[in-house]
């Protein structure tokens, strides 16, 4: 049967010649696999850029429960990136997130508020003029709200050896913040917070494992 939904994708693997197998989270089935033939073709004519990470999709897919591998009949993007693709601390941000969702994102509960959160997250770092050094901070902790284990205080995340009253005053700053907010952290702060952040997730979400982007956007803090 036929759907509309706006999807995100998560990544995509090359299967055969000229086919690729797209992991895509849809806010009506929440994640979901897909085959597309042809997009790597000389004939594709650059399809294969509507399937790069974080492209935010309008789709028309075919949906049966029971299948673990569908098809997408109709695909057309929803907001071409303008500067997260040519901003360097934008396209840092965005890849270690996107390993952080691929890893975080496994359950298809809420589908409809995450996809939600998905698309403003990613449509306010392409757009706006915000903090952008802080913008995945603040990304974790609202992503981890709609994942069932958000904080609601700052000792729900830090442990007892984390004892510096700054760093504690700014988390708490954090808990509340929006992209918008204008948060005073400095390089050192920043850096610590997210290791915090980190093994937080660690704590709730099994498997977590080795972030491989986190030295390139530990470079870019520092």
């Amino acid at each position: 049967m036929l759907h509309k939904t706006r999807g995100i994708v998560f990544r995509f693997t090359k299967y055969a010649e000229t086919s690729i197998i797209v992991t895509v989270f849809t806010e009506q089935f929440g994640i979901q696999t897909y085959i597309v033939n042809n997009v790597r073709s000389k004939s594709a004519k650059g399809k294969i850029a509507l399937y790069q990470p974080l492209t935010l999709l309008d789709l028309v897919v075919y949906h049966k429960e029971s299948a673990s591998i569908l098809r997408i009949k109709e695909v057309r993007c929803v907001h071409p990136y303008q500067t997260i693709t040519s901003n360097f601390k934008k396209s840092t941000i965005a890849l270690f997130l996107t390993e952080m969702i691929n890893k975080a994102i496994k359950e298809q509960t809420h589908a409809r508020e995450i996809c939600d959160f998905l698309f403003d997250s990613f449509i306010t770092l392409d757009r706006d003029q915000i903090q952008v050094e802080n913008f995945h901070l603040i990304f974790l902790i609202q992503l981890s709200k709609l994942l069932g284990f958000g904080p609601t205080h700052t000792s729900e995340i830090l442990t007892p050896f984390f004892s510096d009253d700054e760093e504690e005053k700014i988390l708490k700053q954090l808990l509340t913040a929006t992209y918008q907010s204008t948060l005073l952290i400095n390089q050192a702060q920043r850096r610590n917070l997210l290791d915090v952040l980190l093994r937080f997730y660690a704590q709730h979400i099994e498997g977590l494992g080795e972030i491989k982007s986190l030295a390139v956007v530990r470079d870019l803090i520092n």
